[in-house]
């Protein structure tokens, strides 16, 4: 049987109804944090401005709070303008963010522990190299810079001394000299350029850079807007080469053609072409005026296959000298014995310059093979002359 429900006389359900509900706005509003946490990124409403300050909308009861830039030459947000924000701190006192991508802004911090939480960049002034690093001046305090945190790659720590560069605190301590990176600002700011570099740059375009480091397999280069990528060690001649050092050094300027672009893992891999970006002119571009048709040169056997010898001629051009070209030559076995390295001469015989391939013949194996043709069809024509005249021989020594 059901039991009944009393009946209220005097609303004191109402009441407790209204409570409750009271209760549990007032414990939504004393929970800001709705779920963000630092390193949240949203994009919110202007809600207003207030001298140095900005209040976001964060589709929670609690707004945010956002500091503004300051002498700064960017224009501030407006009221109803939407932005797109970066959660620093949020906890009982409130919800703190920042612009996305404000570390590489020219934001001044009121103080270096805000600029600390806040991850915001500040300036320092290079005092001196020291053992591992450098001397740093920031708001008159000083700081420490580790050399890995200077710059990509530090040649002479003396080029930074006495220079004024934006920094990140990485380690604040009251009463003790700070950590800084500019490092970690530069791999801030090239994240934000290699997204803007996907959007814009496409495949097959020229870009100039800086060759910065060589590995086995290929040259690392830096593009002038900081972006980095490898350009393997195919596309750096068009000849074959053992190490990259053979074509480039470290620190020269070159110019590159974009081959792949691609983001993996959070990061942009892009390959390059030098051979193919005008620094190496193509050799076959001017093939036919360097090796015309009929052209005899001497080459290097730089293959050997079954089916004949792939001879370089230099300046990247590789053609392939076949067995058949040199069966019926005269020196044919001095052919066979040609190993890698050594010297050739060859004729140029065919130019594909569609397919880029080039065939060459044994010079004057033309003649010797028309020469024997020649000498076949005399044989065998003049096989029953000469035995007749030697039958009439016999027959004269018989009598």
């Amino acid at each position: 049987m059901a039991k009944k429900k009393a009946v209220d006389l005097f609303g004191d359900d109402d009441q407790i109804e209204s409570q409750s509900e009271f209760e549990v706005l007032l414990n939504a509003s004393s929970a800001p944090t709705q779920g963000l946490v630092p390193g949240d990124r949203f994009r919110g409403e202007v809600l207003a401005v207030s001298g140095q300050e900005a209040f976001i909308s964060t589709g929670t009861p609690t707004d945010a709070m956002m500091p503004l830039a300051q002498n700064s030459n960017s224009e501030p947000p407006a009221v109803g303008d939407f932005v797109d924000v970066v959660v620093v701190r949020s906890n009982d006192s409130g919800i703190l963010v920042k612009p996305f991508g404000a570390r590489g802004g020219d934001m001044d911090a009121d103080s270096l522990e805000e600029a600390f939480e806040m991850e915001l960049a500040v300036e320092g002034l290079v005092l001196e190299a020291v053992k591992g690093g450098f001397r740093v001046k920031i708001q008159e305090q000083k700081a420490f810079c580790p050399i890995s945190q200077m710059d990509w790659r530090v040649t002479q720590a003396e080029d930074y001394v006495g220079r004024k560069y934006k920094f990140l605190i990485t380690k604040f301590e009251r009463g003790r000299d700070l950590v800084v990176s500019r490092r970690k600002l530069l791999t801030e700011e090239r994240a934000a350029v290699e997204s803007e570099f996907l959007k814009t740059d496409q495949v097959g375009e020229i870009f100039s850079g800086q060759i910065f480091r060589l590995e086995k397999y290929g040259a690392f280069i830096r593009l002038d807007n900081g972006i980095e990528g490898l350009i393997p060690i195919s596309e750096l001649s068009w000849s074959r080469i053992g190490h990259p050092q053979e074509v480039v050094h470290l620190d020269q300027t070159v110019q590159v053609k974009l081959m792949r672009s691609e983001e993996s893992e959070g990061r942009l891999k892009l390959s390059f072409s030098l051979k193919q970006g005008g620094s190496v002119v193509d050799p076959w571009a001017t093939l036919e005026n360097d090796f015309p048709m009929g052209k005899v040169c001497e080459g290097t056997v730089e293959n050997k296959e079954s089916f004949g010898l792939f001879i370089n001629l230099g300046l990247g051009v590789t053609g392939l000298l076949p067995k058949s070209s040199w069966r019926d030559a005269t020196d044919d076995v001095a052919y066979d014995s040609k190993r890698k390295g050594d010297k050739v001469l060859v004729k140029v015989n065919q130019i594909d310059l569609a397919a880029r391939r080039l065939s060459l013949s044994v010079p004057g194996n033309e003649d010797d093979v028309q020469w024997r043709d020649h000498q076949k069809s005399m044989d065998s024509s003049t096989s029953g002359k000469f035995g007749s005249m030697a039958d009439l021989f016999k027959g004269i020594k018989g009598s």
